[in-house]
């Protein structure tokens, strides 16, 4: 039982306090994107972060607030997105509990990123439910907004695909709801006359000839029309493929590019590894931290000549530089025609021209926290409405109401 992916998207990031420039070229450009093209929400995963940082809780309330300037500086709109924290629309921990009621520890222990993540972080004790129940949790952030995309790089696919999973089983055992046809029936009246004769004849070319393109265009049909709920859509969705209703759709994989963007010292760009540029360092702090970056070993004097690639700078100059610059960087550093300073220079001329917006409106913010707070504010009221509606479906779909 599948159903036709919706316009809509969710994303999150945990609260790790200002963001840097890796988070900038590998997420929040994406959002940025993203937030015209879709309807968006953009959650800070302050739960999520118990799973790995339970034992220090006390750095999250000010990691959640520099975070939230930081994507609205960088450009995230509020009026195209909605932003909001995952604490503070609770319906997240009750869809968690109740998805957890269905879901095979097997498929828990299978994600990839469980044994991974042990491995890497063996100083925690991560031998707790949290931290294995961590990907149920994402299924429940996903499955709450009915996401139709979810924007992961390779390495989280997995976590969609258990998602995927999880509606499947939910709307496999939950979908048969009393009454299911003639509720569809109904809602198929709701389109008009014209448009349910066209959804009977898509139907019945499907469900007799397996029509996948009778399929498609029914599809789209529901997504077009602007006059049923949500709910009776995805019961439509279901009765069109011959099964039950479809409570909680199974999103898709938006796969995102990996971020290219090194750290100082040619590594990932990561606060573990202290060689981050953050988006509100001061102008003179990050032109001294590009300018002692290290440089390709060879080039022990200004006459040495150099091999780009063995230089993090030139990492830098992929990002940042466009081809005639590159080119100079390659022949310069080769035949030691130019210094190591002179081939940064054009590298810290576009980090601070990036980043001089950004600060602007981040000093804004800064000078307007009540805006800020607002923000917060109503984002997560308009999350927990759409969250209500999903979790009044998921309730009576398990028969968790009063007769």
């Amino acid at each position: 039982m599948t159903s036709a992916p919706n316009a809509r998207v969710l994303s999150g990031m945990r609260p790790t306090g200002r963001l840097h420039l890796g988070h900038y070229h590998g997420v929040l450009k994406n959002w940025l994107e993203l937030q015209h093209e879709y309807e968006c929400f953009f959650f800070v995963a302050d739960w999520h972060a118990l799973t790995t940082h339970y034992d220090d809780p006390s750095l999250i309330p000010d990691s959640i607030w520099e975070m939230v300037v930081d994507w609205l500086a960088a450009g995230i709109n509020p009026g195209s997105a909605t932003l909001f924290v995952q604490s503070r629309v609770p319906e997240h921990a009750e869809l968690h509990l109740l998805l957890s009621m269905i879901t095979p520890l097997g498929w828990l222990e299978r994600v990839p990123s469980y044994k991974d993540q042990q491995e890497r972080l063996k100083e925690k004790d991560l031998a707790t439910y949290g931290f294995l129940g961590y990907p149920l949790l994402q299924s429940a952030d996903i499955l709450m907004y009915k996401a139709g995309l979810v924007p992961v790089g390779e390495d989280q696919v997995a976590h969609v695909e258990l998602t995927r999973e999880i509606a499947r089983r939910f709307n496999h055992i939950y979908g048969r709801e009393p009454g299911f046809e003639e509720k569809a029936e109904q809602a198929k009246r709701k389109m008009g006359k014209k448009n349910a004769q066209l959804f009977d004849r898509l139907r019945k070319r499907y469900m007799e000839q397996g029509d996948q393109e009778a399929l498609d265009v029914a599809h789209a049909l529901l997504e077009s029309q602007g006059n049923i709920t949500m709910g009776d859509r995805e019961r439509l969705m279901g009765y069109l493929e011959g099964g039950g209703r479809i409570i909680l759709p199974e999103p898709q994989p938006l796969l995102t590019k990996a971020s290219k963007m090194p750290g100082l010292d040619g590594l990932k760009m990561s606060k573990s590894y202290g060689n981050t540029i953050a988006l509100r360092d001061d102008p003179a702090q990050v032109e001294k931290a590009l300018r002692t970056m290290p440089t390709d070993p060879a080039r022990v004097r200004r006459t040495d000549p150099g091999d780009p690639a063995k230089c993090p700078v030139w990492q830098f100059h992929q990002v940042y530089s466009d081809a005639p610059t590159q080119a100079w960087v390659q022949e310069g550093c080769r035949s030691a025609g130019i210094g190591c300073i002179q081939c940064k220079q054009p590298v810290i001329d576009a980090v601070l021209a990036e980043l001089k917006p950004i600060q602007e409106r981040a000093r804004e913010l800064d000078e307007q926290p009540e805006l800020v707070r607002t923000v917060i504010n109503e984002g997560c009221e308009a999350a927990r409405d759409v969250a209500r509606e999903t979790m009044d479906e998921v309730r009576h779909a398990m028969s968790l109401v009063l007769r």
